[in-house]
């Protein structure tokens, strides 16, 4: 890895309150729904480790509070702050690892985005490519989501548009973002992709890296897709 990646922090986001999941038959708090047999908060973190990037800043809810011990036994070796707090959004969420990480770009991904080691460790060192003023969303071209979030990219993968009634990709819950875009202002907004489209309105340059397979992991079909992909020996 390089230097580069490994001064990059991370953050991830699982303070949501997995309704979908719970209504699928999924009773325990939503970071430790089991994926082929790894939770979802275990799987993320690993991803993250698989890249380089052994600083983290985690939210979870109220609710899923035994987390925080979970994750300090089963990752020791890594620097890890687990924030316990019920969030109303994924806005609030980000912003609140947001003010816990340093300077300087990092890398945030929600709990549910689930895909393959390898292809995180692909998106984080091409999103890290880019110029550091820039921010980098991962996409996917694989709908799996309620409500996707279409983008449509130019020829050098800029984001030209975000939020639309269609597009070639949807957002796929990974982000690396610039510390411009980090220290930014909002006027009050409801929700991450609210904000996301807020900083492109704003121009802050927004660039596209895709990943062929990420679930948004809502409802039990989404496990079985996610599981579907892990048994074809594709995830590493």
């Amino acid at each position: 890895m390089s230097s580069t990646l490994t001064r990059c922090r991370g953050g991830i986001i699982a303070a949501g309150d997995g309704s979908r999941l719970r209504a699928s038959g999924f009773a325990m708090p939503k970071p430790l729904v089991p994926v082929a047999g790894v939770a979802l908060i275990d799987g993320v973190i690993e991803n993250f480790r698989a890249a380089g990037i052994t600083s983290l800043v985690i939210i979870v809810n109220e609710q899923a509070r035994a987390c925080r011990e979970r994750i300090h036994i089963r990752f020791p070796d890594l620097d890890v702050e687990v924030i316990v707090k019920t969030t109303r959004s994924s806005l609030e969420s980000f912003f609140a690892i947001n003010q816990r990480l340093a300077g300087g770009r990092a890398l945030v991904s929600t709990v549910d985005a689930w895909c393959r080691p390898a292809d995180f460790v692909s998106f984080v060192e091409a999103a890290l490519r880019r110029p550091p003023d820039t921010s980098v969303l991962a996409v996917t071209p694989l709908v799996a989501d309620d409500n996707p979030l279409w983008v449509e990219v130019d020829a050098t993968h800029r984001i030209r548009t975000l939020g639309g009634p269609a597009g070639t990709h949807v957002t796929a819950g990974m982000y690396l973002l610039s510390e411009r875009a980090r220290a930014a202002s909002p006027p009050p907004l409801e929700r991450l992709r609210h904000f996301l489209a807020w900083l492109l309105h704003q121009g802050e340059p927004l660039y596209a890296e895709t990943i062929e397979h990420v679930i948004d992991i809502d409802r039990g079909s989404d496990i079985a897709l996610a599981e579907a992909l892990a048994g074809s020996g594709r995830r590493e």
